[in-house]
């Protein structure tokens, strides 16, 4: 738990650069799938300024993206842009290793070909279909409603078991996600939560019985990597165990 929002962003800066720094060691690239909305933009800011940025080996770094709104790229509302004006305008990342959903198209063959691109980069296993390897790292964040990614309580994205990535219709507009099928195979995910306004979800999602279905976000359980929560003291306000 950290005592504010900046620490929080601060302390998730370097969790995303040691980790970084890992996987290159280890296997010569780093796959990390980024979040959409407002908490993680000043992650990517603080990414992209010169200290930081120059402990990431940016040329071996893959970018994905955990959803996306169906958009075009340069739509104030994608997740893409975003990612772009506070992240990849500064970083020497190639154009290559930058894997975005394409919003524009329409939403079910965009999410066919973002699944397919996934599977070509990560291979599936011929048995059931599920990634032969998962992403060193997924970034999400947590709605007030309990959603993250575009798993929004109630829909069919949240109890899919085949499909890795999904079109879903939801406030007012077609957005494509990455399923619970592909996330829990990463090695690690960190959620990152700030502010009052989501402590009483945040509690019933650590602390209550498990609802997966209208707390999507219950359902990140990693099938062998490590799932950690950041959080700030607003964000944590009615957690028993951050007392």
């Amino acid at each position: 738990m950290f005592p504010d929002h900046e620490t929080l962003i601060q302390g998730a800066a370097e969790k995303v650069v040691r980790l970084g720094a890992e996987a290159i060691e280890e296997n010569g690239m780093f796959t990390l799938a980024l979040s959409g909305g407002s908490t993680p933009r000043p992650l990517y800011a603080l990414l992209a300024k010169r200290t930081l940025a120059r402990s990431i080996d940016w040329s071996r770094v893959h970018l994905f993206w955990g959803d996306e709104r169906c958009v075009p790229p340069g739509d104030p509302r994608s997740n893409y842009r975003m990612v772009w004006e506070s992240l990849l305008d500064t970083v020497p990342i190639r154009p290559a290793n930058i894997h975005r959903i394409h919003g524009e198209e329409e939403p079910k063959r965009a999410a066919t070909a973002y699944e397919q691109e996934l599977r070509t980069f990560f291979g599936s296993n011929a048995a059931d279909g599920s990634p032969l390897m998962g992403f060193d790292l997924v970034l999400l964040g947590m709605g007030e409603d309990g959603h993250t990614a575009s798993l929004f309580p109630g829909l069919s994205a949240v109890t899919e078991q085949v499909r890795w990535v999904m079109a879903q219709f939801v406030e007012a507009i077609w957005r494509i996600t990455l399923t619970p099928v592909v996330i829990n195979k990463a090695k690690n995910v960190i959620f990152i939560v700030s502010g009052s306004e989501k402590a009483d979800r945040l509690h019933e999602v650590l602390e209550g019985p498990p609802q997966p279905k209208p707390m999507p976000a219950q359902l990140i359980r990693l099938v062998q990597g490590q799932l950690l929560w950041l959080v700030d003291e607003a964000a944590a306000g009615r957690l028993r165990r951050a007392r």
